[in-house]
């Protein structure tokens, strides 16, 4: 760490006394604090075996926020702090500042090397496709704004700020924000899931980054939240209104073909999703667990556990590690990452649970 805030406790003390004779880890989890007062990136060693090691916090140079009314997930999104691995590089939003940080990353060590204006008001996700990068603001009227990645830095693209046309406040309400931003694989279409009109939002990219005028507009009820993209680059959706997991393909117009049947998991509020191994897992914030699910390419998903791991209270944002062996989840309301080793049938087998320190107001984690 070149210039890290070290945490002031006894166990983070004993941690980098500890650690001050040897190298740095080559690989690392990383937790967004999103705190009002100062935002700072948390950092985990991460061991072969998966646990994790309280390293340092670097500070992102800006302020977290909160949605109104949240309970467990203050920005109520999905990839608000992304790793870019062929850039080396990690991205946090400053929703309580309006601005990006950019961190060249080199194992467990964080340089910040930019603070950028996101382009409109309470940024919370980010998409990365090859030197191409969206970020998604929730507040007002919604906005989504391009950037070049030039070396170990963003510069804006001109023109590419379009507006969403939601009526949210700023901060907005959590179930009306907009939730995720994303390319499709071929990098032809940006996606926006909006929960205010449950709309989810597609894009056409041009070959220079740019979008076009207006989106084609997809209804998905209830609340279309978080999305991945699986076999045969289905999108993977998830609606957190009734707990469900749904395909689609996109076509070249930019409108969703239903691929399968809406499946529900029979919980509480499906707002997150990460693929591990041939697994599908969704976190379940209203029912504090995790679900299982199989998505294969000819669009059919299947549930192959409701309830793969519980008891984690108000379960939020999913990061995966070591080519899906090892999923981290956040527990948004006990301020702690649950670290699960994947076995090869997809089951979740517990490593060990890990405080936040100063994770009060936390969403966002990553892995390299």
């Amino acid at each position: 760490m070149k210039h890290p805030t070290r945490i002031a406790t006894t166990l983070a003390i004993a941690v980098f006394a500890s650690s001050a004779t040897t190298n740095a880890a080559d690989h690392a989890v990383f937790v967004q604090t999103n705190a009002p007062d100062g935002n700072a990136i948390v950092i985990y060693d991460r061991s072969q075996d998966g646990t994790l090691t309280l390293a340092a916090a670097a500070p992102t140079g800006g302020n977290g926020s909160r949605a109104v009314g949240a309970p467990s997930d203050p920005l109520a999104s999905q990839n608000s702090l992304v790793y870019d691995r062929s850039h080396q590089l990690l991205f946090a939003v400053n929703a309580g500042s309006d601005t990006v940080s950019v961190f060249t990353v080199d194992g467990d060590e964080l340089e910040l090397t930019q603070v950028v204006s996101s382009g409109g008001p309470f940024p919370v996700s980010i998409s990365v496709r090859k030197n191409l990068a969206y970020v998604l603001d929730a507040g007002l009227a919604g906005f989504v704004s391009g950037f070049r990645i030039d070396d170990d830095h963003l510069d804006p693209l001109e023109g590419s700020t379009c507006a969403l046309g939601l009526a949210n406040t700023n901060p907005p309400f959590f179930l009306s924000s907009p939730a995720q931003v994303g390319f499709t694989p071929d990098g032809k279409h940006l996606i926006v899931t909006t929960k205010s009109f449950n709309l989810v939002d597609v894009f056409a990219v041009d070959h220079d980054g740019l979008l076009s005028a207006q989106p084609v507009q997809n209804a998905e009820a209830p609340l279309p939240f978080p999305f991945i993209f699986g076999p045969a680059d289905l999108l993977v959706l998830a609606t957190a209104g009734n707990s469900s997991v749904e395909t689609f393909s996109v076509d070249q117009g930019g409108t969703l073909v239903p691929r399968g049947a809406p499946v529900p998991d029979g919980q509480a509020a499906a707002c997150w999703i990460v693929a591990a191994r041939d697994f599908a897992y969704v976190a379940n914030t209203g029912s504090n667990d995790i679900s299982q699910y199989r998505v294969r390419g000819d669009g059919s998903a299947v549930l192959v556990n409701a309830i793969a791991a519980s008891g984690i209270p108000g379960a939020t944002d999913m990061t995966t590690a070591s080519g899906g062996n090892f999923l981290y989840v956040l527990s948004g309301t006990s301020s702690t990452v649950y670290a699960y080793r994947v076995e090869g049938d997809g089951s979740l087998t517990i490593l060990q649970t890990v405080p936040v320190p100063g994770g009060a107001n936390m969403e966002g984690i990553a892995a390299n």
